[in-house]
Protein backbone atom coordinates (compact mmCIF):
# COMPACT_ATOMS: atom_id res chain seq x y z
CA UNK A 1 0.00 0.00 0.00
CA UNK A 2 1.29 3.33 -0.84
CA UNK A 3 1.15 7.06 0.57
CA UNK A 4 -1.93 7.83 -1.56
CA UNK A 5 -3.67 4.83 -0.59
CA UNK A 6 -3.15 5.16 3.41
CA UNK A 7 -4.21 8.81 3.28
CA UNK A 8 -7.19 7.94 1.85
CA UNK A 9 -8.24 5.30 3.81
CA UNK A 10 -7.87 7.11 6.45
CA UNK A 11 -9.79 9.76 5.15
CA UNK A 12 -12.75 7.84 4.54
CA UNK A 13 -12.38 6.26 8.16
CA UNK A 14 -12.25 9.67 9.59
CA UNK A 15 -15.10 11.02 7.34
CA UNK A 16 -17.21 7.52 9.51
CA UNK A 17 -16.45 8.43 12.62
CA UNK A 18 -17.59 11.99 11.66
CA UNK A 19 -20.60 11.40 10.68
CA UNK A 20 -20.92 8.86 13.25
CA UNK A 21 -20.15 11.29 15.78
CA UNK A 22 -22.62 13.54 14.33
CA UNK A 23 -25.37 11.78 14.18
CA UNK A 24 -24.54 10.84 17.73
CA UNK A 25 -24.30 14.09 18.80
CA UNK A 26 -27.96 15.11 16.83
CA UNK A 27 -29.00 12.02 19.01
CA UNK A 28 -27.72 12.90 22.20
CA UNK A 29 -30.41 15.67 22.90
CA UNK A 30 -33.07 13.80 22.04
CA UNK A 31 -32.47 10.95 24.26
CA UNK A 32 -31.53 14.03 27.31
CA UNK A 33 -35.04 15.48 26.38
CA UNK A 34 -36.80 11.83 26.43
CA UNK A 35 -34.86 11.19 30.01
CA UNK A 36 -36.14 14.70 31.60
CA UNK A 37 -39.73 14.62 30.22
CA UNK A 38 -39.53 10.44 32.06
CA UNK A 39 -38.53 12.02 34.95
CA UNK A 40 -40.73 15.26 35.06
CA UNK A 41 -43.25 12.99 35.18
CA UNK A 42 -44.83 12.38 38.75
CA UNK A 43 -47.78 9.99 38.73
CA UNK A 44 -50.57 11.04 41.65
CA UNK A 45 -54.20 10.62 42.23
CA UNK A 46 -57.14 12.65 42.97
CA UNK A 47 -57.22 11.96 46.65
CA UNK A 48 -60.56 12.24 48.81
CA UNK A 49 -61.60 14.97 50.94
CA UNK A 50 -62.05 15.42 54.42
CA UNK A 51 -65.73 15.12 54.89
CA UNK A 52 -66.13 11.66 52.60
CA UNK A 53 -63.00 9.96 53.84
CA UNK A 54 -63.67 6.74 56.08
CA UNK A 55 -60.68 4.07 56.74
CA UNK A 56 -61.57 1.66 54.23
CA UNK A 57 -61.56 4.39 51.74
CA UNK A 58 -58.04 5.61 52.71
CA UNK A 59 -57.00 2.24 52.48
CA UNK A 60 -58.49 1.97 48.42
CA UNK A 61 -56.89 5.37 47.72
CA UNK A 62 -53.13 4.21 49.11
CA UNK A 63 -53.64 1.30 46.89
CA UNK A 64 -54.88 3.56 43.89
CA UNK A 65 -51.87 5.76 44.90
CA UNK A 66 -49.48 2.19 44.65
CA UNK A 67 -51.14 1.38 41.46
CA UNK A 68 -49.03 4.42 39.79
CA UNK A 69 -45.63 3.58 40.83
CA UNK A 70 -43.27 1.83 38.26
CA UNK A 71 -42.09 -1.09 39.30
CA UNK A 72 -41.53 -4.58 38.37
CA UNK A 73 -44.73 -7.22 38.40
CA UNK A 74 -42.56 -9.37 40.04
CA UNK A 75 -43.06 -7.29 43.65
CA UNK A 76 -46.25 -8.41 45.53
CA UNK A 77 -47.86 -6.28 48.56
CA UNK A 78 -50.43 -6.17 50.51
CA UNK A 79 -51.88 -2.99 53.00
CA UNK A 80 -53.56 -2.69 56.08
CA UNK A 81 -54.78 -0.11 58.37
CA UNK A 82 -52.50 0.20 61.60
CA UNK A 83 -54.23 3.32 63.96
CA UNK A 84 -56.45 6.22 64.44
CA UNK A 85 -54.46 9.38 66.06
CA UNK A 86 -56.06 11.85 67.51
CA UNK A 87 -54.14 15.41 67.24
CA UNK A 88 -54.93 18.74 68.69
CA UNK A 89 -55.84 20.01 64.87
CA UNK A 90 -55.70 17.21 63.07
CA UNK A 91 -56.24 13.28 62.87
CA UNK A 92 -54.00 10.90 61.81
CA UNK A 93 -54.62 7.61 59.81
CA UNK A 94 -51.85 4.82 59.98
CA UNK A 95 -51.35 2.69 57.53
CA UNK A 96 -48.45 0.18 56.60
CA UNK A 97 -48.10 -1.91 52.68
CA UNK A 98 -45.67 -4.45 52.86
CA UNK A 99 -43.53 -5.37 49.69
CA UNK A 100 -41.89 -8.48 49.06
CA UNK A 101 -40.97 -10.80 45.42
CA UNK A 102 -42.13 -14.55 46.01
CA UNK A 103 -40.64 -16.67 43.69
CA UNK A 104 -41.41 -20.23 42.67
CA UNK A 105 -38.58 -21.44 44.78
CA UNK A 106 -39.38 -19.36 47.64
CA UNK A 107 -43.21 -18.47 47.59
CA UNK A 108 -42.34 -17.08 51.92
CA UNK A 109 -39.43 -14.32 51.28
CA UNK A 110 -36.43 -13.87 53.50
CA UNK A 111 -37.52 -10.28 53.96
CA UNK A 112 -40.25 -7.53 53.07
CA UNK A 113 -39.87 -3.95 52.92
CA UNK A 114 -42.64 -1.51 54.26
CA UNK A 115 -44.03 1.85 53.45
CA UNK A 116 -45.96 3.68 56.13
CA UNK A 117 -48.47 5.78 55.25
CA UNK A 118 -50.40 8.64 56.71
CA UNK A 119 -53.56 10.52 56.40
CA UNK A 120 -54.29 13.58 58.29
CA UNK A 121 -57.37 15.30 57.97
CA UNK A 122 -57.60 18.77 59.21
CA UNK A 123 -59.92 20.04 61.81
CA UNK A 124 -58.97 23.65 60.92
CA UNK A 125 -59.61 23.47 57.17
CA UNK A 126 -62.52 23.46 55.37
CA UNK A 127 -64.16 19.85 55.73
CA UNK A 128 -64.20 19.97 51.39
CA UNK A 129 -60.63 20.26 51.09
CA UNK A 130 -58.48 17.35 50.38
CA UNK A 131 -56.57 14.89 53.12
CA UNK A 132 -52.80 15.31 53.60
CA UNK A 133 -51.01 12.51 52.42
CA UNK A 134 -47.40 11.38 53.47
CA UNK A 135 -45.01 8.58 53.80
CA UNK A 136 -42.15 6.78 54.77
CA UNK A 137 -39.97 4.27 54.25
CA UNK A 138 -39.35 1.79 56.90
CA UNK A 139 -35.42 2.36 58.80
CA UNK A 140 -35.94 5.88 56.58
CA UNK A 141 -37.00 9.57 58.39
CA UNK A 142 -37.48 11.28 55.44
CA UNK A 143 -41.03 12.22 54.47
CA UNK A 144 -42.11 12.16 51.18
CA UNK A 145 -45.69 13.34 49.28
CA UNK A 146 -47.31 12.08 46.76
CA UNK A 147 -46.72 14.46 43.63
CA UNK A 148 -43.76 15.96 44.70
CA UNK A 149 -41.09 12.92 43.20
CA UNK A 150 -41.67 9.38 41.82
CA UNK A 151 -41.81 6.16 43.90
CA UNK A 152 -38.53 4.73 43.34
CA UNK A 153 -38.23 0.58 43.08
CA UNK A 154 -34.48 0.58 44.07
CA UNK A 155 -35.88 1.89 47.67
CA UNK A 156 -37.68 -1.56 48.18
CA UNK A 157 -34.83 -3.44 46.72
CA UNK A 158 -32.23 -1.66 49.49
CA UNK A 159 -34.07 -2.56 52.34
CA UNK A 160 -34.43 -5.92 51.51
CA UNK A 161 -30.95 -6.18 50.41
CA UNK A 162 -29.46 -4.70 54.22
CA UNK A 163 -32.36 -6.93 56.03
CA UNK A 164 -30.87 -10.19 54.12
CA UNK A 165 -26.75 -8.68 54.81
CA UNK A 166 -27.92 -8.85 58.63
CA UNK A 167 -29.73 -11.87 58.71
CA UNK A 168 -26.52 -13.79 57.11
CA UNK A 169 -24.06 -11.65 59.57
CA UNK A 170 -26.32 -12.53 62.72
CA UNK A 171 -25.73 -16.13 63.99
CA UNK A 172 -28.59 -17.64 65.60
Amino acid sequence: MDEGEENSDSKEKAHIVTENERSMMEYLPELEKKEKETESVIKNIQWITGNNFTVERGQQQIEEYISTWDVHVSWLHWSEFLKEEELKHSKRYHYRVCWSVPTRRKPIPRATASVYFVIEISKIKPATSPVEVFYTLESCRLIHRPGQQPFREKWLKDIIENKIILMERLNF
